[in-house]
Order: C-alpha cells, then structure tokens, then sequence
C-alpha cells in the first residue's frame, strides 16, 4: 500500500507556519537592543537564535532536500552550534537583527515552494515529509530556548497569555499501581520520531507506584522548610557541591520574603502557587526531594510504560490519553498559558491507570542516563543525539507548557545536565512495589 502523502505535506506546511509564528512573537516583542544583548552565559542572544533557525532551514530543505544553490555558505559556521558556546557566540560577527529577519523570510519563502514541488516518499528525508517535520521541532525547540531566554531576562513583562485553566475539584490518590512486565518501548512507526526514540523494543519492568500528579510547590517547600537545602544526607555528592557553591536554598527565581516565598516570572513578582508543579529544579534537587520523601525518581522506562502502556489491551498508545494529537483539554502545550497548569488538572489527558499532567506543564526529570536504544542508528546526523550518548547528561521526559505539540509525544526524550535550573524541569516520585501486588501486564 502508498501512502499518500497530502496529508504530511499539509501537516508539514502547518507546521513550519506555526513555528514561526511563535517565533515572530518570540523576536518582535522586545526591541533590538534586547534581541543583541546576551541576558545569561547559559543562553544565546535571541538573534543568534532566529538566525539559527534559518541556517538549519536552510541547509536542510533548500540544500539537502530541494537541491537549491546556497544562499548563506559564508555563516554556516557562525550558526553551528557545536562550533560556537553559547558564552561566546555575542563575541562573533553575526547578522544583526534586520538581516537575520529578511535571512530567515528568504529561506522561509523558498522552502515553502519546496515543499509544494517536493515528492514525500522515495529516501528517508523525503518520506512523509520527515525533514520538513524536524526543522518544524528543530524550530519550536529553539522557540523553547528562547522562551527560557525571556524568563532569564531582566525587565518588565513583554509576554501575556491566559491563565490555564483550573483543577476539577475532588480528591486524587496520591500515587498509582502501575504493573509489572513488558511493554514496547520506543517507536518504529512514527513518522517525525527522532533518531533517539528508535528504534521500539520490548522493555520489562516491575510493578512500582508512581506519583499521579508532579510534586507541586506546595510539597517541594515541606522539603525547604525540614532544612532540605541544610542536610547533605538527601544529596548526592555533586549535588551537595552545587548547593555549597552557589548557596541554593530554594528553586531558581525564588526568594523569600518574611515568611512568604515569591518568584519572578516573565518579568512579574508574584508568591509561589501552593498547586502549581514545582519548576526551575535542577535534577540533583528532585533526586534530594525524593529521597528526603522516602522515594525515588522514576525511572525514563517507568515513565514511559505509565505514559503509553495501556494494561487492559496490552498495547501502547502515541499520548497517555490515546493516539488522537493533543488538544487544550488534554494538556498544557505550546506556551498557550505562560505557567503550568495546577496539579490535578486535565483529567481528560490522564493514563489509563488515572496519572495526569505526564504531557505538558514541566519536563519531568528521570533517574536515567541518556543512552542510546538497542539497534540505534543515527539519524540524519551524528550530532543530534549520538554524540551525547554516554555524558552526563539526564532524561527528561513528557514536554512543558512551552513545549509545541510537534516537539512533544510519548515516545519523546529530552536531555540535559543535572545542574540546569532554567529550563521548565520539574519531576514526580516513585516507588518500589512487592511483585506480588504488581502481576503482569
């Protein structure tokens, strides 16, 4: 059977407009001088951002997919990422902010004549319009990036967005069951999955019970007011270095007025949301909190196997909720509010076992390393994924509120060094279970 290809190729051009629609917003809501400058060592000005996103478009779907001429060649190298730090790219010669806007609608503007003339089967760049699916996420991870950006920038609000919508009533178990036994882990069928998620394999694991909502601020100041930033007996070794060193008492953009706690948040002040998911932590902070609550982080496995493994029929599912794209009543994406949703909320996006908020609101942190998949094959580039293997580097697992669905699905992973803060990191806990309470799935 051929597939056809319509349908990808109207999902790839929505795709590529929503991206950039996003990052039109991202780039026009500060002036110039703010696109420039360089508002954390952690972080690339803004303008080395959009310039970016239209050099990888560029090289991608002008040059490897529609055989175009280059435009650009001469900034190839000020745009690579692996070339240049991020504390060092404000010392280069860049595009300034006027030319990377009419660079980036060049690219724009002939990649969409591409993607009309483009057959979207036939190599694996070209079948159901993968390449145009990953400069889309490529995009809207860069989006995140500088949405991050803006959160670290000094300065009153230039962002608004709707507050999420609030929690049903009524109580929720703490914690779930989930069963022990294999499931299938990964995917081979998702068309714009990325190298990492590749390839599905069966993975088996025992029963644990795992937290049905993210650890809220709530319960993360219980840890802060028992002395958790005080005892090292909560911590790992690198982790106690990092709160010696910096003297951390609290999530990043906290701080503590009287007996009250505040936080800043694009540009705002305002006390910290007893019922929101925990933000700005750092793994070694969500592996102290667990510990000092007598549980563990979720393994990236358990994660996943609570997210798409479905125990009643055995098979698993693109989103906790089912294989339907997500939608606003499912969960907290594409930085539709400027906050996470409080716990509990979105029961229509929950797992067959009843956990929410496992897509969208906060990346969560896992106990595991970021390792490649049995039978990994990189894919279109080294650099992506397999170069990471083996580091230091941590799972994150399930998006946040400023991720774009089109970045974001079950089978996702994201990775990052155990002392970011700035990200939009929070976590849930786990525990053991007997084997005897899990059966199988």
């Amino acid at each position: 059977m051929t597939m056809d290809p319509e349908p990808f190729r109207e999902r790839a051009a929505a795709a590529l407009l929503a991206a950039r629609d996003r990052t039109r917003l991202l780039t026009t809501s500060v002036e110039d001088p703010d696109l420039v400058a360089q508002h954390s060592p952690l972080m690339s000005p803004l303008v080395w951002d959009l310039a970016h996103i239209g050099n990888q478009e560029e090289q991608w779907l002008l040059r490897a997919v529609g055989g175009r001429d280059p435009l650009r060649p001469d900034i190839d190298s000020l745009y690579d990422a692996f070339e240049h730090p991020r504390a060092e790219r404000p010392s280069l010669p860049l595009l300034d902010p006027a030319e990377a806007r009419g660079y980036v609608a060049e690219v724009r503007g002939r990649v969409l004549d591409v993607l009309e003339r483009t057959a979207l089967h036939g190599g694996p760049l070209h079948s159901a319009g993968f390449a145009f699916g990953m400069i889309a996420q490529h995009e809207q991870q860069h989006d995140e990036t500088m949405l991050i950006t803006h959160q670290l920038r000094k300065g009153p609000p230039v962002l608004s967005a709707p507050e999420p919508p609030p929690a049903p009533d009524g109580p929720l178990p703490a914690e779930v069951l989930v069963p022990g036994g294999p499931f299938l882990m990964g995917t081979s069928t998702e068309p714009w999955a990325l190298d990492n998620e590749r390839p599905a394999h069966e993975r088996t694991v025992p029963p644990f019970f795992l937290d049905t909502t993210p650890v809220s601020n709530a319960a993360y100041q219980r840890f802060l007011d028992d002395g958790g930033y005080e005892d090292p007996r909560w911590w790992a070794p690198e982790g106690w270095a990092q709160v010696c060193e910096h003297r951390l008492r609290a999530p990043l953009f906290w701080r503590r007025e009287g007996r009250q706690w505040l936080r800043r948040r694009f540009g705002l002040t305002e006390p910290v949301p007893p019922n929101e998911p925990v933000l700005h932590v750092s793994w070694y902070e969500a592996d102290a909190y667990a510990r000092w609550a007598g549980r563990r982080l979720p393994t990236e496995a358990e994660w996943e196997k609570a997210a798409r493994h479905d125990p009643d029929s055995g098979r698993v599912r693109r989103y906790p909720w089912g294989d339907a794209d997500p939608t606003p009543q499912r969960a907290n994406l594409g930085q539709r509010h400027l906050r996470p949703a409080p716990v509990g909320s979105y029961p229509e996006g929950a797992s067959p076992l009843g956990v929410r908020q496992l897509i969208g609101d906060v990346w969560e942190w896992t106990a595991s390393d970021f390792l490649p998949y049995p039978g990994f094959a990189a894919f279109p580039y080294r650099e992506y994924s397999e170069v990471f293997f083996g580091g230091p580097y941590k799972v994150l697992r399930g998006g946040s509120f400023g991720v774009d669905p089109v970045a974001c699905r079950g089978t996702f992973r994201n990775w990052d060094l155990p002392v970011r803060r700035q990200i939009f990191s929070g976590f849930r806990t786990a525990r053991d279970a007997d084997p005897a309470a899990g059966g199988d799935a």
